[in-house]
């Protein structure tokens, strides 16, 4: 099983170091996609109480990673006119390749459509590795089109922003994801279920995802929000966690129904 953990750490994670660790070390991943991860420094300290082999970020750049083992391959790249470089992993020993993204901020009509902009650059680099198992991850900062947003709840600097959209938004990146053949992993495994991720003091939003091709959605045996007790004080988001199937151990299913004649059971994996 691998278990990848995407996290938006607030501000460079800055003085709330450990607080972070224990979320992480309570879901013991192997891979985290790091967002807002800004300062180095604390990202290091990160990396040593949660007992990484690898980390990885730098000032000015949203995205980062932490790693239980070497990784074999880290590249950020910056598309033209997207506010965040998206950054792309490869654990060793693995064979996914890792999306992280941090799309931009603010719900209005024109942060939207910038937003489906920064999606498709990331697509477009995706293409050549459309054959193979990958996932996408990360902030993506947008509600998926068949769920509410409420406005009142947003903070007060933020509504004149939905007054000058005209006081509605169409929501279209996570639709474009969706249109492009992936599926959404919570979705996926909870139904309608609400999973809210931001703020973490009364949550009633849902930014972080993690989306696999429709072809690998059998990989997808668990996907949560982490709800530790001290994700509040760790974060505006709670992190998102999902349990991936190895290559391995879909050999070894795809053997067993030729043996046995029936598909095996999979158990979800414990998130902590």
């Amino acid at each position: 099983m691998f278990r990848l953990l995407t996290y938006n750490i607030l501000q460079g994670g800055r003085g709330r170091s450990q607080a972070i660790a224990a979320v992480i070390n309570w879901c013991a991943p192997d891979l985290v996609m790091v967002q807002e991860a800004t300062d180095p420094a604390t990202l290091e300290r990160i990396a040593e109480a949660s007992g990484m082999a690898e980390w990885q970020c730098y000032r000015r750049q949203s995205l980062g990673f932490l790693s239980r083992r070497p990784v074999v391959f880290s590249k950020w790249t910056r598309p033209w006119l997207s506010k965040h470089a998206f950054i792309e992993v490869v654990p060793w020993g693995e064979e996914v390749r890792v999306f992280g993204v941090h799309l931009s901020a603010v719900h209005a009509a024109w942060t939207e459509r910038r937003r489906v902009m920064e999606l498709r650059s990331l697509l477009r680099t995706v293409e050549e590795h459309e054959p193979g198992f990958h996932v996408l991850a990360g902030d993506f900062n947008t509600v998926a089109p068949d769920e509410p947003l409420d406005f009142t709840a947003l903070p007060l600097r933020l509504r004149p922003l939905l007054w000058l959209s005209g006081g509605r938004i169409r929501w279209r990146t996570i639709q474009t994801v969706l249109d492009a053949g992936y599926v959404d992993g919570y979705r996926l495994k909870h139904g309608s279920v609400p999973g809210p991720t931001l703020p973490t003091t009364s949550p009633h939003v849902r930014l972080d995802y993690v989306f696999v091709p429709q072809g690998f959605a059998q990989r997808v045996v668990a996907c949560d929000v982490v709800r530790h007790e001290d994700a509040v004080r760790a974060s505006d988001h709670f992190p998102l966690v999902v349990d991936l199937l190895t290559a391995k151990e879909v050999s070894g299913q795809i053997e067993a129904i030729h043996e046995r004649g029936a598909a095996p059971r999979v158990r979800d994996a414990d998130t902590g």
